[in-house]
Order: C-alpha cells, then sequence, then structure tokens
C-alpha cells in the first residue's frame, strides 16, 4: 500500500539516499520501460517548484527514454536491495529486459516506478541540457570525470508525487 505524501513532508536526507543508499531512475516511451542506478544528484526549490535534478550520460538507454517523455521516477530502496542497484547500474536495459531479471515489478503512474521500492516520487520535466565543459571552474573536475567526454545531461523535473510505501 502506497501513502501519498507532499513534497515537503518528505522526510529523507537527499546526501544519505542518493550519494549512499543510492536510487533508480526509471523512465518509459511507447510501452518501453527502463531504468538506471544514479548516486549523483538533489533535490530543492527552482522557479518556485519542489524539484528534483537528476543527471544521466548520453549513452544510457534510460536517457532516450526519458528524452521522449514528459516524467520520470525516482525510487529509493532498503540496504537489502544494494545488489539489485548494483546490476541495476551495470546492465543495459537496450540489450536485455533487466527490470525481470532483477524481479522488479511495474506501476504505472505518469512515469514508471517499483512496487519493491521504499518511497518514489513522480516528477514532470521540466528541463535539460548537456553540462557545458566550458562551465568547470575546476579542470581537474573536467578530467576526472569526464575522460571520454561524455558529459552528463542536467534534467531538472518538478516533483509532483511522493509516494512511501506503508509496510
Amino acid at each position: 500500500m502506497w501513502k501519498e505524501v507532499n513534497p515537503e513532508q518528505w522526510e529523507g536526507n537527499v546526501f544519505y539516499k542518493i550519494g549512499k543508499e543510492w536510487m533508480l531512475i526509471s523512465a518509459e516511451h511507447e510501452e518501453r520501460v527502463n531504468a538506471m542506478t544514479a548516486s549523483w544528484g538533489g533535490m530543492g526549490i527552482l522557479w518556485n517548484k519542489p524539484v528534483v535534478f537528476i543527471f544521466v550520460r548520453p549513452q544510457r538507454f534510460t536517457k532516450t527514454l526519458i528524452d521522449a517523455s514528459s516524467h520520470f521516477a525516482l525510487t529509493f530502496y532498503d540496504e537489502h536491495q544494494r545488489e539489485m542497484l548494483a546490476y541495476m547500474g551495470k546492465a543495459s536495459g537496450r540489450d536485455e529486459d533487466k527490470i525481470a531479471y532483477a524481479n522488479l515489478t511495474v506501476i504505472k503512474d505518469h512515469a514508471p516506478y517499483f512496487a519493491e521500492a521504499k518511497e518514489a516520487m513522480i516528477c514532470r520535466k521540466l528541463f535539460a541540457q548537456e553540462l557545458d565543459p566550458e562551465g568547470f571552474q575546476d579542470a581537474m573536475l573536467d578530467q576526472k570525470n569526464y575522460p571520454d567526454k561524455d558529459y552528463h545531461i542536467l534534467y531538472v523535473g518538478e516533483i509532483e508525487k511522493v509516494l512511501l510505501h506503508e509496510q
């Protein structure tokens, strides 16, 4: 059973949830659902709206679905799901049905999310832009994180729904 709360009521620590626990970013286009693990991103207020910002490399299949869709979802998991999160970050949904392999159950609500999550956020895409290497104030960040020059796409999404999985 899921309980909807306002974004302001979500009690997650963004630094811990995203940076340490990780999350799945999921999207759908033409009945094709995919998700990828992410450990970069954040949340806050932008344009007077509660937002998330996520980063997706151009070669990721999930990017194709996010670009073709108006919404995406973020889902968060308990520590016992770490192996699944690691797999979802390594395998390509372009080549295999990694959602089925990971035993995830898709729920659709503007964007796909998963029944196995403890928390989900449904987000409406507001903005997308490739990171510009000219913007780096510290050249070492560019060199360290982008040796192949495959700069992330920054997406900003309005948090339309926060869902908590009640046990």
